[in-house]
């Protein structure tokens, strides 16, 4: 008697047959003509341009995308003077609809294609809820939830079809536990987190890589920009440095990890997070997140 597959194995063959060797290797020459390029979205300074230096030590062609003009010029000769290799640049506003199709299109233009797409762009904001206008939550959602989404729905298809290619989203070591005093911010790094876990699971068996990456503090300008140099997590947590932080990410990321979290005291956090109830860790972060009033 000739067995049959159960029903379930013959759906799985059948969603995965659009990805036979006859469609990868098509898509795969497709972009022979180009080079494959890490892009890191906030590639201007901070952790984007450690692991901007950590991906061109590694061989890797890097793009760096950002608005400013002169951040991303002086970014690149920082690059350079470290490294010998001249990082390629991309002037975008990444919160335009039409960003995705902007890169693409640069990139075409110096004989690059997307092969590893680093959401590293964010902002934040610090303070209760109400105390900011609905301009700037408009704005942190657009750039942290909207633009991140929107960036990697149109870089994955393509990564997909040549089964190779990765996704490194910057998320935050809030992302497991609400975050009183800067509400909207830790729910836009909750959402990043949970979607590319997820991204991750259905991309797995595919070739393509899916991590986020989850850091505490970081020595950057971050938190004075955010309004949040003053709170009490500033003066008590230790904090990382965007080297120590990029080196995790880009090791952990290699090794196929979906969530990588830098850092041991970071990690002990990690587990209290992912173990203690809300009940307990979300009146701890509350007084954390809280301005000090002596300042």
């Amino acid at each position: 008697m000739k067995l049959q597959p159960p029903s379930w194995l013959s759906r799985l063959w059948c969603w995965r047959s659009a990805y036979g060797p006859e469609a990868v290797q098509a898509a795969r020459q497709a972009v022979a003509h180009q080079r494959p390029a890490v892009v890191i979205i906030g590639g201007s300074r901070g952790i984007g341009l450690a692991l901007a230096q950590r991906f061109i030590e590694a061989g890797s062609e890097t793009v760096l995308v950002a608005r400013n003009a002169q951040s991303l010029s002086d970014a690149a000769a920082r690059l350079k003077s470290h490294t010998g290799v001249e990082a390629t640049v991309i002037v975008c506003d990444v919160t335009n609809a039409n960003a995705a199709e902007t890169i693409a299109s640069r990139l075409r233009q110096t004989g690059l294609y997307l092969d590893v797409l680093v959401n590293n762009a964010g902002t934040g904001l610090a303070g209760p809820f109400l105390t900011h206008t609905p301009e700037e939550l408009s704005r942190l959602i657009a750039l942290n939830v909207e633009t991140l989404t929107r960036l990697t729905r149109a870089a994955l298809p393509d990564m997909i079809a040549r089964q190779r290619g990765g996704i490194l989203n910057m998320s935050s070591l809030g992302a497991y536990v609400p975050g009183p005093n800067q509400a909207a911010y830790y729910a836009t790094k909750a959402y990043v987190l949970s979607l590319t876990e997820a991204l991750a699971s259905e991309a797995s068996g595919q070739g393509v890589r899916i991590a986020a990456v989850l850091p505490g503090p970081v020595d950057t300008t971050f938190h004075k920009d955010m309004g949040a140099e003053a709170s009490f997590y500033r003066l008590l947590l230790p904090s990382l440095t965007p080297e120590r932080v990029a080196r995790s990410a880009y090791f952990g990321f290699m090794l196929g990890r979906r969530v990588i979290v830098p850092g041991i005291f970071n990690n002990a956090m990690f587990v209290a997070l992912r173990l203690l109830p809300h009940v307990l860790t979300v009146p701890i972060v509350s007084w954390l997140l809280r301005r000090n009033p002596k300042e």
